[in-house]
């Protein structure tokens, strides 16, 4: 789900299982995504995974670091991040966001081998993109809850000078 003229374009880790077989990103139903994404003013209701293709319309995108679905993203191997990295790169300069958003400081940190990067806004570009990272909204992140991750979520639309 990735297309021109877009403001952010949110990059998952990977398809879940769920997800690969709906076809639909963050489709598991205790993921966070989609909340934190209507609460902290990206979209004007909360979307259902189905409803992904809105996005679009809202100059939002979505794709993932690596395309192969786990059930947990710690079954992928760092040549896959490695490699995901480098698509990751060659879609961003193709379509050139105005952000990527990689949902997930470690799969940013593997895929692009900078191994102290922090949560929030890089100081690295892709081309012209700038770069966020914001916490994997998963539930299994359990640092982060519902009004931290929209919290986190918020920074970067203020940044995006989205409406």
């Amino acid at each position: 789900m990735v297309g021109s003229g877009l403001r952010v374009l949110f990059c998952g880790i990977n398809p879940g299982l769920l997800s690969a077989e709906t076809g639909h990103h963050f489709a598991r139903p205790g993921n966070r995504f989609w909340p934190a994404l209507h609460l902290s003013g990206f979209t004007p209701r909360q979307l259902k995974p189905a409803e992904q293709s809105e996005l679009l319309d809202l100059g939002l995108g979505i794709t993932n670091v690596v395309d192969r679905p786990t059930a947990q993203a710690g079954e992928l191997s760092r040549s896959e991040f490695a490699a995901g990295g480098e698509n990751l790169v060659k879609k961003v300069l193709a379509y050139e966001p105005v952000w990527l958003a990689v949902v997930g400081v470690t799969a940013y940190r593997a895929a692009f081998n900078l191994p102290k990067a922090v949560m929030g806004r890089q100081e690295r570009t892709i081309g012209p993109t700038r770069v966020w990272i914001l916490p994997n909204p998963s539930g299994l992140n359990a640092h982060y809850t519902l009004p931290k991750l929209t919290a986190a979520f918020a920074e970067l639309r203020a940044a995006s000078s989205m409406p």
